[in-house]
């Protein structure tokens, strides 16, 4: 018997959105932890990322039934009956390139389990046949971003659990939003406000302190919880998360994760563009933060595309330098290995990490390490041939020659690009419980992105006495990937602070204190509300994370290394 519809919140005041998942990998657990610790409407998993489309793409090429994230089975074998039973409704993007065939899995999986629920799936978003069409050659994975309306169709059906492919993070939160609270279309700023909410819990226990900056100071990192976003008719929101767990909701926790992969003050999405520089956060109670002032505009006409292409095969050897004269064996190890390479791969970088200390007291803190990553479209180039030779040069090179592995086979990387494809373009289907087909239209009003001129600069701090110390004694950053871009958010947490910060830390002040990035284009954005600056890196990781431009792909530490910097603050901001 097909249960009835209900209602996506109970309450019509607001409706309790929880997160169990920021990306494929995280804990397992979670989903069940979510179910059992605390009320909740929806149930949100975030599971797909850059490097994610090009893991499920590998998937679907080795077999066309695959090319969804298989752990979120596993967590609906043990949790469907769960969530059923609570009421809560289940939207997750672990669909990836094949929301079709996890949903027929998803029902296989109830009917075993003797569950009665209702799936619905969301498609549209694939654009591999036609890529050639578009512009955009032959990856192995073509995926626009969608938004969150075909996810609000499919609730307001009565769907138990909505899966999707390719759409924006936040949209797995605005879509519930918008179909219990019946918000238009043309509700920017409601809209805005749950982009906001969805942005902070997308990548679960980032928001309850995990990878954050003061983490010392956040009790009972050894098991966070994750993040529940309550969000109210108006579009504002209070992040917080279940009675007992551990981590900490702060304003410091939310804003480190507002600032997480972010460009400029305008925050594009299919459905609305969102005004960073519009939020404000205050402590609302403990564990308990209010996002409010969101104000949002209309979309632009494009959506993303999100690219993935193999683009050859990849291997390395890691040289370890111990001593004296650190430069001149790097130096002669270079020179013999490219001159042994009889077919040289169509790419050698070298990277030289000093690790090694002065007067060491163990051999390692005397040592450093030299990578050579070899890059060619011939896998016998880049495999035994080039880490074969490095291998060769053991007896006959610098004084404690040694490596970090033995020779070994070229691995296939992938390069990400992003594309732009104009919405009218892309089909954005919701496919109900029952079968039915319905077309989401593309917006109807949109705006293309403009810059945003930078506020007023607060008035900078009177000339005193200063002291280097490391910036991170007083600002807090995060980082991340945004294709071969990075970026940074740096915020403090007084308003003296951020008088000495926004004057500062100039973009011509970060590339000086990150000297990889010298000669890249850095931009800055002021986000005052926020106390904050943002920057992005152009270029930094090449062709994006699984190219591995650098030995941090996805610049998830390039923030840590910023605040690591020493640099001149003035002594009445210390602790």
């Amino acid at each position: 018997m097909t249960p009835a519809p209900r209602r996506v919140a109970g309450d019509p005041g607001v409706i309790r959105i929880g997160n169990c998942s920021g990306f494929y990998g995280d804990r397992l657990s979670a989903m069940r932890e979510m179910l059992e610790g605390g009320e909740l409407d929806v149930l949100t998993g975030d599971y797909l990322a850059e490097l994610t489309m090009l893991i499920l793409g590998r998937d679907r090429r080795r077999d066309p039934g695959l090319g969804y994230a298989r752990t979120f089975l596993r967590q609906m074998e043990d949790c469907l009956g769960l969530a059923v039973d609570r009421g809560v409704r289940i939207v997750v993007n672990a669909g990836g390139l094949n929301p079709a065939g996890l949903t027929a899995r998803l029902r296989e999986i109830a009917g075993n389990l003797g569950v009665t629920a209702r799936f619905a799936h969301v498609e549209g978003d694939d654009l591999m046949d036609r890529a050639a069409e578009l512009g955009f050659g032959t990856p192995l994975a073509a995926n626009a971003y969608l938004g969150a309306w075909g996810i609000a169709a499919c609730l307001t059906a009565g769907a138990d659990v909505v899966v999707t492919g390719r759409v924006t993070d936040a949209s797995l939160a605005v879509g519930p939003a918008a179909a219990h609270f019946g918000w238009a279309r043309t509700d920017y700023d409601r809209l805005a406000g749950a982009v906001a909410a969805g942005h902070v819990i997308e990548c679960g226990a980032q928001a309850t302190g995990g990878n954050y900056a003061f983490f010392t100071e956040i009790a009972g990192l050894a098991h966070p919880g994750f993040p529940v976003a309550e969000v109210h008719p108006d579009g504002s929101s209070v992040i917080t998360k279940h009675p007992g767990t551990g981590g900490a909701v702060t304003v410091g926790t939310v804003s480190a994760q507002l600032l997480y992969e972010i460009g400029g003050a305008r925050y594009a999405g299919p459905d609305v563009t969102t005004r960073l520089d519009s939020l404000e956060l205050a402590q609302d109670g403990p564990d308990r933060v209010r996002i409010t002032g969101a104000a949002g505009e209309a979309p632009p006409p494009r959506l993303k595309v999100s690219l993935n292409t193999v683009g050859g095969f990849r291997n390395e050897m890691a040289f370890v330098l111990t001593g004296l004269d650190i430069e001149a064996k790097a130096a002669l190890v270079r020179g013999q290995l490219e001159a042994a390479l009889v077919n040289r791969p169509a790419e050698l970088a070298w990277t030289l990490a000093r690790t090694d200390q002065a007067d060491p007291g163990t051999e390692e803190q005397a040592s450093a390490i030299l990578r050579c990553t070899a890059r060619d479209p011939n896998p016998d180039v880049a495999g035994r041939a080039f880490s074969g030779t490095a291998v060769e040069l053991a007896l006959a090179s610098y004084p404690g020659f040694s490596l970090t592995s033995a020779p070994g086979a070229a691995s296939e990387y992938g390069m990400f690009t992003p594309g732009y494809v104009d919405a009218a373009q892309v089909p954005h289907v919701a496919v109900l419980p029952d079968g039915t087909r319905v077309d989401i239209s593309p917006a109807a009003e949109t705006r293309e992105l403009e810059d945003v001129a930078e506020p007023a600069l607060p008035e900078p701090l009177p000339p005193g006495p200063e002291r280097e110390v490391p910036l991170g004694t007083i600002a807090g950053a995060r980082s991340g990937d945004k294709g071969g871009d990075a970026n940074i958010g740096v915020w403090v947490r007084t308003g003296d602070q951020w008088r000495w910060l926004a004057s500062a830390l100039t973009a011509e002040r970060l590339g000086k204190l990150l000297p990889e990035c010298a000669g890249l284009p850095v931009s800055r954005t002021v986000l005052p509300k926020l106390r904050a600056v943002n920057f992005v890196i152009e270029g930094i990781l090449g062709q994006g994370a699984a190219y591995q431009a650098r030995f941090d792909p996805q610049a998830k530490g390039l923030g840590e290394w910023l605040r690591s910097r020493h640099v001149a603050i003035p002594e009445k901001l210390l602790p």
